[in-house]
């Protein structure tokens, strides 16, 4: 009887090896890929800017990319402002860009950056931007929802809520 414990008890620890082995793949997964064809889309839309420009996140393509989904009624995403601007100054001459897209409107969007100007373009995304960050893993549909993309396209990371200068620059200084 005590063998077939120990054979049970050795099972069962496999099992649960196994199974959380399996959970941390698929986690790992999650984090860093996009469903098939997501990114595809991404890079192929364009947004209306605050100054009635239009912004094509293809001619981004090929640059190592920040992209924040954020809005102005959002309060972490209006306190993480600055450390996008902060990343973008410090770290563009890298390579890094940095994109917002606002799940907002034009006149709160630009009132926002009448009062708070950053350095790197923003689009106007819309109710559409939270659902194209949904279909890059934003389940939630939360704001802010922040990418890191390679020069090849390929989604690198990916975070869910207020991020901060200190983890964009060990995301950059990991990557490239």
């Amino acid at each position: 009887m005590r063998l077939k414990r120990r054979e049970w008890v050795l099972g069962a620890g496999v099992a649960a090896a196994a199974t959380a082995a399996g959970a941390g793949w698929a986690l790992w997964r999650q984090r860093t890929s996009a469903p098939p064809g997501v990114e595809g889309e991404l890079w192929s839309s364009a947004f209306d800017t605050p100054d009635g420009k239009r912004l094509a996140l293809a001619d981004h393509r090929g640059h190592l990319l920040v992209l924040n989904f954020w809005a102005t009624w959002c309060p972490p995403c209006v306190r993480e402002m600055p450390a996008l601007d902060r990343f973008q100054r410090e770290f563009a001459a890298t390579g890094w860009r940095v994109i917002g897209l606002a799940a907002d409107e034009l006149a709160p969007v630009r009132e926002f950056l009448a009062r708070t100007p950053v350095s790197f373009p923003i689009g106007l995304a819309g109710f559409a931007g939270v659902e194209l960050s949904r279909r890059l893993g934003n389940v939630s549909g939360g704001l802010p929802f922040t990418l890191v993309f390679g020069v090849d396209g390929a989604l690198l990371q990916r975070r869910m809520g207020e991020t901060s200068f200190d983890q964009l620059a060990g995301w950059a200084k990991g990557i490239g």
